[in-house]
């Protein structure tokens, strides 16, 4: 990837639709979606259960290609990339954090947050120190040498989010992150994503509770495939203090 020479826009989507064709209809999923996220920021993507929001995230983390409309990834156009390239961009510049936290059951917690970074190339030693950082970042450090089925769900997720920052990528993609935890560890993980954007990490998550959403500094909403608002989030010190 090139440098950014577009400013601080670090996702560009200019009139992106996404339209899924069957032998007998066509649905549009995504229609004239404009928007651009800044590094830095903690972007929310709300909205109703099949309004388009998981799979505009599938486009902007390059698991899928818009219809049409353009998708600038750090200042590169990466709509036209073959599989085989999107495959490298995602596994170098994205992080994924999914609903069901896709961890390896016969892997230990140090070798599922290792993976990734084994496809990379990286060396042993490199492997080992961002392994580390990664698993001290989320406190889970202690618990490398245990399997997923010996962790609790938020401890999974926790692992899931380490294997996402591990390979220190240029955004973190949220799905639903809390949407198979209770209200406890779920807090949990999104105080977590919080502490990680103060740190300086670049995020966007699809959410479909409120609570949650208002953790990010801006939240779009989408209906039917479409942006249809765009509002800022309350701080979390403003909600607790709203007993929210």
């Amino acid at each position: 990837m090139q440098a950014n020479e577009n400013g601080d826009a670090l996702i560009k989507l200019e009139d992106v639709h996404k339209i899924f064709y069957t032998e007998e209809l066509e649905t549009h999923a995504l229609s004239h979606i404009h928007l651009e996220i800044r590094k830095g920021e903690y972007l929310a993507i709300a909205g109703p259960s099949g309004c388009g929001k998981t799979t505009l995230l599938s486009i902007m983390g390059l698991l899928d290609t818009p219809t049409s409309g353009n998708y600038h990834l750090d200042g590169r156009p990466v709509v036209k990339l073959t599989a085989a390239q999107r495959a490298r961009v995602r596994n170098q510049h994205i992080g994924f954090i999914f609903q069901a936290f896709n961890l390896i059951g016969d892997l230990t917690v140090y070798e599922n947050v290792e993976l990734p970074l084994t496809y990379r190339g990286s060396t042993g030693g490199d492997r080992k120190r961002r392994v580390h950082e990664a698993l001290e970042k989320v406190g889970m450090a202690y618990r490398a040498k245990h399997y997923p089925s010996q962790l609790s769900g938020g401890q999974q997720q926790r692992v899931a989010v380490a294997r996402a920052i591990a390979g220190d990528p240029l955004i973190l993609l949220a799905d639903e992150p809390t949407g198979n935890l209770d209200s406890k560890n779920g807090g949990a993980v999104m105080d977590l994503l919080r502490d990680l954007h103060q740190r300086g990490a670049t995020i966007c998550m699809v959410t479909h509770d409120p609570r949650y959403a208002h953790y990010a500094e801006r939240t779009i909403n989408l209906f039917d495939g479409q942006i249809v608002n765009e509002e800022n989030g309350e701080s979390v010190q403003q909600l607790e203090e709203s007993g929210f």
